[in-house]
């Protein structure tokens, strides 16, 4: 089975060396040099809550070959047309692609591989490129997740095919309403991965800030109320209900889910988001991705995301140079 994972950065690169560290042979692909370089030179060296050195076969996207029955695609959701439209020709011809990115990319990506060729997954854990070369795991081993599906939801032999590849590293489940799963993930992305940019906080530093949880549990409050009517049930993750310990109507329930959001987030405290990490490399984030999808869905069925859409805002101060993230701009928000 010819695979590739096209976007080897902080998460591609921990999951190429997992495979490759077990026997399965994948392709990195990064558009970084120096990191590819370093790959080529030295493997992948992986430190944080796993400390190995696996060998890979890393390479820049000119340097790719063609047939692949799989790419798993995690690059920034920035410019998916463009990279999906290059991507078609170094598919087999029933090659798949598996979009491993954030927000809502699925059908934008089905729109022009065909829906049969698309599939998704949510990854249950998180990582940071410290160097070329080296990625940081900043999740426990035994949060090491993945969850698989496709947008009519169901299952199929191309969906079992990518849960045996991804079993390898870690529990990889079949998800037959897998929308569900990815309005999970963007409940998670768009509340602290959003604060996280906004404030320079880890995600432990956005849930000890008491005005930054109870932003962030507005926003999953936006996130819930849009999900809702657009007749999506959000999936559990690692086992908890999110809808059942974080949602609420009332102010008893409200106050049950602001004390219960260090519980259900512990083990993700040391999570730096990516979009922070972007920013303080200069890059472009995909804050229009996450905050801006939801922001967009709430527009879309008439659901109101104040939170969201200043999240989004103010993101995109920060990139423009007007503000820097810091915990003063919580303040920012009425």
């Amino acid at each position: 089975m010819k695979t590739c994972i096209y976007g080897a950065g902080s998460l591609g690169t921990i999951l190429g060396a997992y495979l490759e560290k077990n026997g399965f042979h994948v392709d990195l692909v990064s558009r970084n040099k120096a990191h590819i370089v370093a790959l080529k030179q030295h493997g992948a060296h992986i430190v944080g809550k796993a400390e190995f050195v696996a060998p890979v076969t890393a390479m820049l996207p000119d340097e790719m070959g063609y047939g692949y029955d799989v790419v798993f695609l995690m690059t920034k959701c920035l410019e998916n047309d463009e990279t999906v439209k290059f991507l078609v020709p170094h598919l087999a011809d029933d090659g798949i692609i598996c979009t491993c990115q954030n927000g809502l990319p699925e059908p934008g990506i089905a729109s022009i591989i065909g829906e049969e060729r698309t599939y998704g997954c949510t990854i249950g854990w998180g990582a940071t490129l410290k160097e070329p070369g080296v990625s940081e795991l900043t999740s426990g081993e035994g949060t090491l997740s993945f969850s698989l599906g496709r947008i009519k939801g169901g299952c199929d032999d191309n969906l079992r095919k990518l849960q045996s590849i991804l079993s390898i590293m870690g529990d990889a489940e079949i998800d037959e309403d897998f929308m569900g799963a990815r309005w999970s993930k963007l409940l998670i992305n768009a509340s602290f991965s959003g604060l996280s940019a906004v404030t320079g906080l880890t995600f432990g530093g956005v849930i000890d800030n008491k005005k930054a949880r109870k932003i962030a549990q507005g926003i999953m409050k936006e996130c819930l109320d849009t999900a809702h009517k657009a007749g999506v049930k959000l999936s559990p993750m690692q086992g908890h209900d999110i809808e059942k310990i974080l949602g609420y109507n009332g102010p008893v329930k409200k106050w049950i889910s602001y004390h219960i959001i260090p519980i259900a987030m512990k083990k993700h405290r040391s999570l730096k988001a990516s979009m922070l990490q972007d920013i303080e490399k200069g890059k472009p984030t995909e804050i229009d991705a996450i905050d801006g999808a939801l922001s967009r869905e709430g527009r879309k069925y008439g659901v109101p995301t104040p939170l969201a859409d200043k999240t989004v805002e103010i993101v995109k101060s920060i990139t423009a140079g007007r503000l820097k993230p810091s915990p003063e701009n919580l303040n920012l928000y009425s």
